[in-house]
C-alpha cells in the first residue's frame, strides 16, 4: 500500500459523522455463518441496504447538501443518479426544506424512480435523460450551469467521499483486525472514502474492489493511469455501471485498493437469489458485488476476518425474472439451441424421448418464421438440473447428428433472440 498523502481537499470522515449523526442510522455489521463455512474465514456484512433510503447513498448527499450556504440553498440543487443517489438527495432536500431537479436515465427501475418521489415529495421534481448514467450526468450539469444551481455529484467531490467513509467508521466501532474489505465499486465515492478512514486507522486492511464486469471503469482507469471513459458498457448492474470513475476518486483508490475485482453479471444475480432465498435479503445488483466477489479470493481470505458491504437494496421485483434468468446462464443450467429438425413425422417426439435427458426441461420452444412463411428452425431453451446433464445433453444431440447452433456464445444473436 502506497503512503496517501492527505491535503486540504481529502474528505473529512469525522467531521461527516457529526454532521450525519441525528440523519442516518448506524447500520447492522452481522456475521454470516454460511459464508463463513464456505469460505472457512469471518465473514461479516455491512447491511447498507437497512441504512434510510436503503443505501448508503444518504450519507455523502446530506454530508454535500447540508454544507451549502444560504444563498445557494435558495436557488435549489441539481444532481444526477441511476437511482441511489437521487434518494439520499430527495431525502435530504424534503429534511432541509430545498428544491431539487433530479435527473435519472430514462432506464432507471420504476421502483427508485417512486421510491424519490415519496422520499422527496414536493420537494423534487424528476426528469429522465440519456440511457446512462453519464449521459443523463451531461443533462442534468447543464441545467445547473444554465440556471445558477449547485449540481450535487454522486461521488467526485470531498464531502461525497467523506459521507460515504463514514461506513468505514462504523465497521472499525464494531469489530477490529479486519484483514480483507470488499467493496463494491461505480464512480468510487464509497471506496474512496472508506479506503481513505481505514488506510489511517486500520492500514494493515486490504481493501478489494468489486465492479461489474460489463462496466470495468476503475479497472480501465487503473490500467491507463488515469480516469478514462469507457465506449461502452453494460447496464444491468445499474447503481455501479458508470462510463468514467471521478478523477479524485480515482487519485484516493489509486493509493488504497489492494486490488480491483470484475465480477460477472450472471454470478452477481446468483448471489441475489441466495441472499433472497436463504436470509431473506433484498439486495440490488450493484449491493451484491462485493459478496460475488468473494469466490475470487477464496484461496487468499481462508482464516482471515472478511467484511463485504451490502451496499443497498433497491431492487426493483419486475426484474426477478431477468435475474433469475442470468444466474441460470451464468451456471450453466439453461442453454438455448437453433435446432433444424428433420422435415418429417415424429421428429420431435424423438428428440423429447431420445435427446432429452430425464431431468432436462423444455422451457422455451417456437418456430422461426421464414420470409415465405414456411417454418423455419425451432428456438430452443432448455434447463437442466446440473451442469454436467448439459454436456451429457450435447453428447447426444451430436450422437443423433442433430443439426443445432448453442447460441449463449453468440452474444448478438443471443440478445436479438432472447
Amino acid at each position: 500500500m502506497h503512503n496517501l498523502v492527505i491535503h486540504s481537499g481529502m474528505p473529512d470522515v469525522d467531521a461527516a459523522r457529526k454532521v450525519l449523526q441525528t440523519v442516518t442510522v448506524k447500520t447492522p455489521l452481522q456475521y454470516h455463518q454460511g459464508l463463513s463455512e464456505k469460505y472457512s474465514c469471518e465473514v461479516f456484512i455491512k447491511r447498507e441496504d437497512l441504512q434510510v433510503v436503503r443505501s448508503y447513498k444518504i450519507r455523502g448527499a446530506y454530508n454535500f447538501i447540508s454544507s451549502l450556504s444560504e444563498d445557494e440553498r435558495m436557488r435549489g440543487i441539481v444532481c444526477a443518479s441511476a437511482g441511489n443517489h437521487a434518494q439520499g438527495v430527495a431525502f435530504s432536500c424534503r429534511r432541509l426544506s430545498i428544491r431539487a431537479t433530479i435527473y435519472m436515465p430514462a432506464i432507471t427501475p420504476k421502483q427508485k424512480i417512486k421510491q424519490v418521489e415519496l422520499l422527496g415529495g414536493d420537494a423534487v421534481h424528476i426528469v429522465l435523460a440519456g440511457d446512462t448514467f453519464d449521459e443523463c450526468q451531461e443533462y442534468a450539469m447543464h441545467d445547473a450551469r444554465r440556471n445558477g444551481k449547485p449540481f450535487v455529484p454522486p461521488f467526485d467531490h470531498p464531502k461525497i467521499i467523506a459521507g460515504q467513509g463514514t461506513v468505514a467508521a462504523e465497521i472499525l466501532e464494531d469489530i477490529a483486525n479486519v484483514n480483507y474489505l470488499f467493496v463494491p465499486v461505480g464512480g468510487g465515492g464509497l471506496c474512496a472514502g472508506m479506503g481513505a478512514y481505514l488506510h489511517m486507522a486500520s492500514p494493515q486492511t486490504r481493501i478489494i474492489g468489486a465492479e461489474p464486469a460489463g462496466a470495468p471503469s476503475m479497472k480501465a482507469a487503473l490500467r491507463a493511469g488515469k480516469p478514462v471513459t469507457l465506449e461502452r458498457i453494460h447496464r444491468f448492474v445499474d447503481g455501479a455501471a458508470v462510463q468514467r470513475v471521478g478523477d479524485l476518486t480515482f487519485s484516493i483508490c489509486r493509493e488504497i485498493l489492494y486490488d480491483m475485482l470484475t465480477v460477472p453479471e450472471g454470478k452477481v444475480c446468483s448471489v441475489i437469489l441466495k441472499l433472497y432465498n436463504e436470509d431473506a435479503i433484498v439486495a440490488e445488483p450493484a449491493g451484491a458485488l462485493s459478496i460475488a466477489a468473494l469466490e475470487q479470493y477464496a484461496n487468499h481470505i481462508r482464516g482471515k476476518r472478511v467484511v463485504c458491504v451490502l451496499s443497498g437494496g433497491n431492487n426493483d421485483i419486475d426484474r426477478m425474472q431477468e435475474i433469475k434468468e442470468r444466474s441460470l446462464l451464468h451456471e450453466g443450467l439453461k442453454h438455448y439451441f437453433i435446432i433444424r429438425f428433420a422435415q418429417r413425422p415424429g421428429a420431435l417426439r424423438e428428440f423429447v424421448n431420445n435427446i432429452l435427458g430425464p431431468t432436462d426441461d423444455i422451457v422455451r420452444f417456437e418456430f422461426i418464421q421464414k420470409h415465405n412463411k414456411e417454418t423455419g428452425p425451432a428456438l430452443v431453451g432448455i434447463e437442466v438440473k446440473w451442469p454436467d446433464d448439459f454436456h451429457r445433453l450435447k453428447e447426444r444431440m451430436d450422437a443423433n447428428k442433430l443439426n443445432y447452433t448453442l447460441i449463449n456464445q453468440h452474444e448478438n444473436l443471443f440478445e436479438y433472440l432472447i
